[in-house]
């Protein structure tokens, strides 16, 4: 609250100016998504540890965290400017800014856009120019690839798409070392097949937000058993991977030890999941999805520490 004095001299209180302002910073920072650009610093960080094989210099790790997480919030601002109606007619993303009118489609647009431009500046004047190129690919094929072109037209969407969502080990790599090897391939391959098994669950439980919104997720469009089979296929191509980068990285204990369980975790968590997919029984979608997240995550540190020892 704020005081003022009359013409009468008298005392009046108003509302704080200071609310609308802070409520459109908060709608800015929720067009980037923050809880999704967490998720891609936890796999960004332990990639150029491992690239290094240590602690890069502290400039670079700070540059490419902070371009890396412009870049993940210019696309996650620019799906939000490009899926504004789609999110208008879904309970899971109706509340987001655009939808509110908290923030106009044509600021959201330029927010987005001058946060690429910035996000790849910078990883090109204080990284490498390697790394700012993936930068910008990865936003094309999240807001062109997967927002534009896939998300609408196939179940196939969040397969191809998901492939955005992998650049940030790529980018970290090359950030750190100004070139790429087979040890960022096996973990952008890593991310790669985690994503399907991760974000499937989630769009089972929003099932009839994605159908009415004409979104051809999997589990729209496909039976319970195809879902299954795809959501199984993926778990083993991911562990597949993750025990891959033993030989290809030379990982240490720490990390194998950390694949392995709780590799066997999430196995057992979508084999579950499957079995009730394919019963017909309500699935506990959620719970996979949050493994998935903690698998993740579990998987990458023990990569970051591993580097370390």
């Amino acid at each position: 609250m704020t005081t003022t004095i009359r013409a009468d001299g008298a005392a009046a209180t108003h509302p704080s100016r200071g609310r609308p302002r802070l409520r459109v910073v908060r709608a800015y920072v929720a067009l980037t998504k923050p809880r999704i650009i967490e998720l891609l610093l936890v796999t960004t960080l332990p990639t150029m540890l491992l690239a290094e094989r240590g602690i890069p210099p502290l400039d670079i790790v700070v540059a490419t965290l902070v371009g890396g997480s412009l870049a993940a919030g210019s696309a996650n601002a620019l799906n939000q400017y490009f899926d504004r109606d789609i999110d208008a007619l879904m309970s899971r993303t109706h509340h987001r800014p655009i939808v509110r009118g908290v923030v106009s489609p044509t600021a959201a647009l330029v927010f987005g856009l001058v946060m690429a431009v910035v996000s790849i500046g910078t990883l090109l004047v204080a990284t490498t120019a390697l790394a700012a190129v993936l930068a910008a690919a990865a936003i094309l094929m999240y807001v062109v690839g997967y927002t534009i072109i896939l998300k609408r037209r196939t179940p196939q969407n969040i397969v191809w798409g998901g492939a955005a969502g992998c650049m940030p080990v790529l980018i970290g790599w090359a950030a750190v070392t100004g070139t790429l090897t087979w040890t960022p391939v096996v973990l952008f391959l890593v991310v790669f097949f985690w994503t399907p098994p991760h974000y499937w669950p989630l769009s089972l439980r929003y099932r009839d937000d994605y159908a009415a919104a004409g979104v051809p997720m999997l589990p729209v469009v496909a039976t319970g058993r195809q879902v299954a089979h795809q959501v199984l296929g993926h778990t083993v191509a991911l562990l597949s991977c993750s025990a891959i980068l033993v030989p290809v990285a030379g990982m240490g204990w720490v990390y194998s030890a950390t694949a392995l369980l709780a590799g066997a975790v999430f196995a057992v968590t979508a084999v579950g999941f499957a079995r009730r997919l394919i019963a017909a029984s309500p699935p506990h979608a959620m719970r996979l999805f949050h493994v998935s997240i903690s698998y993740l995550t579990l998987l990458f540190v023990a990569v970051g520490v591993d580097a370390l020892l």
